[in-house]
């Protein structure tokens, strides 16, 4: 999951500042919306993954704001903060559909938990829709999809070879995003078991203490909360196809234990239970660690590791591969359109170009992300380099936009940055023509943080609105 983006809801200025800065801080982006009638305007921009929203504003009260929320963006968990005094207005909320509620004033520790469990709920979300997605997908890949260059093409070949063994395990290693569990996923489908099921598993996003009900299930009562009913786990689920363990370097050492025995005898016990379980499954591996250095550490089986590793498979990060980026660019382009029902005729010269120059930190996960958003927001039937306005390529010297080149030349006795700041906006105001909403795109901000800074630098409101 890439990194978070938080809206806060509140009309007090000095409050989203300084919340915005500590959130920032903790790693997440940031952005605040200070009218309570324009929320469902700041989503829409913003498209957040989490909301902290103001109970009391001068002008609206929040839980009418939550109730509208709830029935337009009900995935978006909502967290509430409130006085002391407003504990029952708060319970009022979370039965209104509100993830939780915050009290002021915020107690740093109290909102890194909460943030947290927002987090960690995004993520269950995820793999739930990725599992129900890639479960009822008849969609077949193909290795023309990877894409064309030589590492890639070399790769395929190999795990051609591989998939065609019923049990091989492989061990699948690349950073995020690199698309590990596409791969595992053409390994299925190229191997004796592609008419069976394939199942992922993210080893990341299951808490610690539920891991071996998730992998092994349980029987009935086997633990407080344990379901009125006997569980299956993933491995009886696959049975007789595949399971991808995607970042198995996150196991506990318990359950590494546990794993080894599965891969050598294919039998276990659910949690539990007396009655030991067969299962015919291909394991499938997947980490973004180096494993051989988590040995070494103390972190990961020796024999375990020794025991994933029959086959490994390297995928090399996208910046090493920028061969396959038009591919992969017009793949997406392609998938997204038919998702949205657009009608898409190609793409610009200057797209690929943009594209090729983009750092990609989070690889083919970012690149796909990067090209929904374009294909969901563009108007017309040719994708352009304006419609990813939002992606920035900065170096050291210059910022390039589009095809002219910014570069900032400071004076020997040094200028303030209030200057530069003013000079900027009433720069870029006269390129829109005044239009606020085209200058706060072109500078990467959220409209109301441009009109923050314009009062801020004394540059008239009135005189660039459009």
């Amino acid at each position: 999951m890439i990194t978070p983006k938080i809206l806060i809801v509140d009309d007090d200025n000095l409050i989203c500042l300084s919340l915005k800065r500590v959130l920032e801080r903790l790693e997440y982006q940031a952005e605040f919306c200070m009218d309570g009638g324009k929320v469902i305007e700041a989503v829409e921009m913003h498209q957040p993954d989490i909301i902290l929203l103001d109970i009391y504003l001068t002008t609206h009260n929040g839980l009418d704001i939550l109730k509208d929320l709830q029935e337009k963006y009900f995935h978006i968990p909502v967290v509430m903060i409130t006085g002391y005094s407003d504990v029952k207005i708060a319970v009022e909320a979370m039965k209104i559909g509100a993830f939780d509620f915050l009290l002021k004033p915020l107690d740093l520790d109290q909102l890194k938990l909460v943030l947290n469990k927002c987090v960690n709920h995004l993520k269950l979300k995820y793999e739930v829709d990725k599992l129900r997605d890639v479960i009822n997908s008849d969609d077949k890949l193909n290795r023309e999809f990877f894409g064309k260059s030589k590492p890639i093409v070399r790769i395929i070949n190999v795990v051609e070879k591989l998939a065609k063994s019923d049990d091989t395990t492989i061990l699948l290693e690349g950073e995020s995003g690199t698309g590990k569990e596409v791969f595992a996923k053409f390994i299925h489908q190229q191997s004796p078991r592609s008419n069976k099921v394939f199942i992922p598993i993210n080893c990341a996003t299951i808490p610690k203490e539920l891991a071996e009900s998730e992998l092994f299930g349980h029987e009935k009562g086997a633990f407080t909360g344990a379901a009125q009913k006997t569980k299956l786990g993933k491995f009886e689920l696959a049975d007789g196809g595949t399971i991808l363990l995607d970042e198995i370097g996150e196991l506990t050492l318990d359950l590494q234990v546990k794993l080894l025995r599965i891969l050598q005898e294919k039998k276990f016990y659910r949690l539990g239970g007396e009655r030991e379980i067969s299962v015919n499954v291909r394991v499938l591996a997947a980490t973004n660690r180096n494993l051989e250095e988590e040995v070494k550490k103390g972190n990961f089986r020796e024999d375990l590791y020794y025991r994933l590793n029959v086959a490994k498979i390297i995928i090399p990060p996208l910046r090493e591969r920028k061969e396959d980026i038009p591919v992969l660019a017009f793949s997406f382009m392609q998938r997204f359109a038919l998702k949205f029902d657009q009608k898409i005729k190609g793409m610009d010269d200057s797209v690929i170009e943009l594209l090729l120059n983009q750092p990609w930190k989070g690889n083919v996960r970012e690149l796909m992300n990067t090209m929904e958003r374009a294909v969901l927001m563009m108007e017309g039937d040719v994708l352009k380099e304006k419609h990813f306005g939002f992606l920035k390529n900065f170096d050291d010297n210059d910022t390039t936009s589009g095809s002219g080149k910014y570069v900032l030349k400071v004076p020997s006795e040094g200028i303030k940055i209030e200057v530069v700041l003013k000079d900027l906006i009433l720069k870029t105001l006269d390129i829109t023509k005044g239009n606020q909403v085209q200058a706060a795109k072109v500078l990467g901000l959220s409209r109301s943080k441009l009109r923050y800074r314009m009062e801020q630098l004394g540059i008239e409101v009135t005189r660039t609105i459009s």
